[in-house]
């Protein structure tokens, strides 16, 4: 690459005639103000208000699954990548939640006039928010909603070519939306591996889908991984680290989304096949349904109800608080909205001063400053009450 300069004195005086043309310009420009801004348009496509999704269709994923497709009522849907997330605004009884869900259809499909964006959803056990989903939505539906957010998608500037997911259950849902990207042409050169660990072959979330781009597109390999199907010709076990060298290749970048349990594998399986830690990259991992199984939890607080007051303005709520389920859980629970959309710790939605008491921290995704820590401000989602509590919550 060749630089070509104008002298000594020009280049160096470049910066004073540049400083003159922009005075003409101002002396010359019109006294009414310009009120297009395109970099705010710009803004506002990438980062819009809370949007009304309809439900347009509803479909079957799996046994235990289902996919959710959305359009706009009004505004179009803003600009996404493969791996983000949208949060959603729920009133589910006397409660008002917001839970993220990754968008498992791909950036193309919310494109055009006919844009639309998908989410899918297991329910494999009773759970709040995903039972809600199964008996309530349906076609028509109206819900509210966040997007885009999250950090988890392809960067050119950072990953290599060789991309290897690593699935479990519903962690598929990224891996899916940038499956069917690279399918339409939209990541080049980009070669997927997704190692996806599954329990039975008869509940492979989005198998069927995920089969198809597989075998319309040969840069997108799907490896199937059953631990408790006896008849499974395909591998068997669990996501090990034999595994993952197996399939991995030259140069890969590991990325994950799956449970917690499989989490503390896939990465110590990282750093024994010697993946460095910008070739390994993880989605948020989600807080265990028992606090008990987090380094350093106090196990005594897990049955124990504290009393936590919350101050709003000048406003100010006694409520209890479960010793194992965070802080944000109990707001909920008792009907005092805060943002929360992550649910992980590091998005800082849910950022909530401590004024009084004690809290446990999640060492799972603890996305506070290192100021935030010393002047006593928290993530409500992702820390626990210890002891009788006072915070103050934004008004929402």
């Amino acid at each position: 690459m060749s630089i070509k300069v104008k002298g000594f004195l020009k280049d160096v005086g470049g910066a004073s005639r540049v400083t003159e043309m922009r005075r003409k310009s101002i002396e010359s420009a019109s006294a009414i103000p310009d009120p297009h801004d395109f970099v705010r348009e710009i803004a506002d496509r990438l980062h819009p208000d809370p949007m009304d999704l309809r439900v347009t269709e509803i479909r079957e994923a799996s046994p235990t699954s289902k996919i959710f497709r959305m359009v706009p009522v009004s505004a179009k849907l803003p600009v996404f990548q493969a791996g983000q997330y949208v949060s959603f605004r729920l009133h589910i009884g006397g409660s008002e939640l917001t839970r993220p869900y990754t968008i498992s259809s791909a950036p193309c499909d919310a494109l055009g006039e006919n844009g639309y964006v998908e989410i899918t959803i297991r329910r494999n056990r009773p759970y709040l928010v995903p039972d809600w989903f199964f008996d309530q939505v349906q076609v028509g539906t109206v819900l509210n909603a966040d997007l885009p957010f999250g950090t988890f998608y392809y960067e050119p500037l950072r990953d290599s070519k060789n991309l290897v997911a690593l699935a479990g259950g519903s962690g598929i849902t990224p891996f899916y939306s940038m499956a069917r990207e690279i399918a339409y042409g939209k990541m080049k050169g980009v070669h997927l591996t997704i190692l996806y660990g599954s329990v039975h072959h008869s509940d492979i979330v989005l198998g069927d889908e995920l089969a198809k781009v597989a075998a319309d597109c040969p840069d997108v390999k799907v490896v199937h991984i059953l631990s408790g199907d006896d008849a499974w010709q395909g591998e068997k076990g669990f996501l090990t680290k034999e595994i993952i060298a197996k399939y991995m290749g030259e140069d890969p970048t590991l990325m994950f989304c799956g449970p917690l349990p499989m989490y503390e594998l896939v990465k110590q399986a990282a750093t024994d096949l010697g993946v460095t830690c910008r070739r390994f990259r993880h989605d948020v991992v989600g807080q265990p349904a028992d606090p008990t199984k987090l380094p350093g939890y106090p196990a005594e607080n897990k049955d124990k109800v504290w009393k936590m007051t919350v101050k709003r303005g000048i406003a100010e709520d006694v409520i209890d608080a479960r010793g194992d389920e965070p802080v944000a859980v109990a707001l909920e629970r008792a009907g005092i909205p805060i943002d929360t959309h992550c649910r992980c710790g590091e998005c800082g939605y849910c950022r909530t001063q401590l004024v009084k008491g004690e809290i446990f921290v999640s060492p799972l995704g603890d996305g506070r400053r290192e100021m935030d820590k010393l002047m006593g401000w928290f993530h409500a989602c992702s820390a626990y009450p210890t002891s009788d509590l006072t915070v103050h919550i934004p008004i929402m």
